[in-house]
């Protein structure tokens, strides 16, 4: 792709207007709010995925709405289950979820502090993405009171993070979210996909495709594909599997006979290698501001921080032999 080609497109993902205006994923301070409800029932019906009513507060605004559980993998993993949060579109103007409608909320996969801390990490993979591209999901992170009433149901607190909703992202980038089943490489932004995919190998994320998972009619696996006019793009998410977060949960594909999701391995597209090393000069540039945003987390330790910045250092260091880095993605990449 020629680079003035590149460069229209990034100023036009830069340029385009807000369709749908989102406060709350505006800010970046953390949110104080509480949700109350039958939070233990609700946990108990992952089959019939019914809707319960809930009260979610926030900035001093009582807001009435419908919760339901929702994911996959975790379901067979976490006894706390991501949720997604209904609201009435009517109700909610002048208020920090203005605009909103169905909100993606996600939770520690336990009540355990091992658990919180392993969802800030994966908060943290998606505002480290932000930091390189607009073409990335949005997130806002909650100081969450959950409040059950249910049975012998108890006060519980801990971080949470609700994720920008598909039709936002799409709006923002001025596209829509696509349903075809798969990607041709031909029909790729070139230079953004090598930016996801080194991305990508920087958290240790290898839970990603760009093909339709099993079970899904369109593409792609942990990803969102929007077409704009020229392009078509894939926004990842779900990265709580990364070698970044390392999750007690988290395992390697088996196909790839690594022994642990901290080891890295490349699974990007072959493609010119001009637009991967444009892409490793983005993301060391970044590294300062990487560091920043790992070292600002609550709750997790300065030991834990440093381990986190220690992660990402040993690509960094690597970064430092680029032509030795390009090769092993070269011998990677997928054909």
């Amino acid at each position: 792709m020629p680079a003035v080609r590149i460069i229209l497109i990034m100023a036009t993902l830069m340029a385009a207007p807000t369709a749908l205006p989102a406060p709350l994923f505006e800010e970046s301070s953390v949110l104080d709010a509480t949700l109350e409800g039958p939070l233990g029932e609700l946990m108990d019906q992952t089959e019939s995925r019914e809707q319960l009513p809930f009260v979610l507060r926030a900035e001093g605004v009582e807001h009435a709405i419908k919760v339901r559980p929702r994911g996959k993998s975790r379901l067979r993993v976490c006894d706390f289950l991501p949720l997604r949060l209904n609201f009435r579109k009517s109700e909610v103007g002048g208020t920090v979820f203005a605009d909103q409608d169905k909100l993606k909320l996600v939770v520690p996969c336990h009540t355990s502090e091992r658990a919180e801390k392993n969802l800030l990490e994966e908060y943290a993979v998606y505002r480290l993405f932000n930091l390189l591209t607009p073409a990335s999901y949005r997130v806002r992170l909650l100081r969450m009171t959950f409040a059950d009433t249910s049975g012998d149901g108890e006060n519980t607190r801990s971080h949470a993070f609700l994720l920008e909703p598909e039709e936002q992202l799409a709006a923002r980038l001025g596209g829509q979210e696509s349903e075809l089943p798969e990607v041709s490489l031909n029909w790729r932004v070139a230079n953004h996909m090598a930016l996801v995919s080194v991305f990508l190998y920087l958290v240790g994320n290898l839970d990603w495709s760009l093909v339709s998972s099993q079970g899904e009619k369109a593409c792609c696996h942990n990803g969102t594909l929007i077409e704009t006019d020229t392009d078509i793009l894939y926004v990842p998410y779900d990265f709580d599997l990364s070698g970044f977060v390392d999750a007690p949960y988290a395992f390697p594909p088996p196909e790839l006979r690594l022994d642990s999701v901290t080891q890295r391995r490349y699974r990007g597209f072959c493609t010119d290698r001009e637009h991967v090393e444009q892409a490793l000069e983005e993301i060391v540039s970044k590294q300062p501001e990487m560091n920043a945003l790992i070292r600002s987390l609550p709750v997790l330790s300065e030991k834990d921080k440093e381990r986190r910045v220690g992660y990402l250092d040993q690509f960094f260091r690597a970064a430092e032999n680029r032509e030795r880095l390009l090769k092993r993605f070269d011998r990677r990449c997928i054909d």
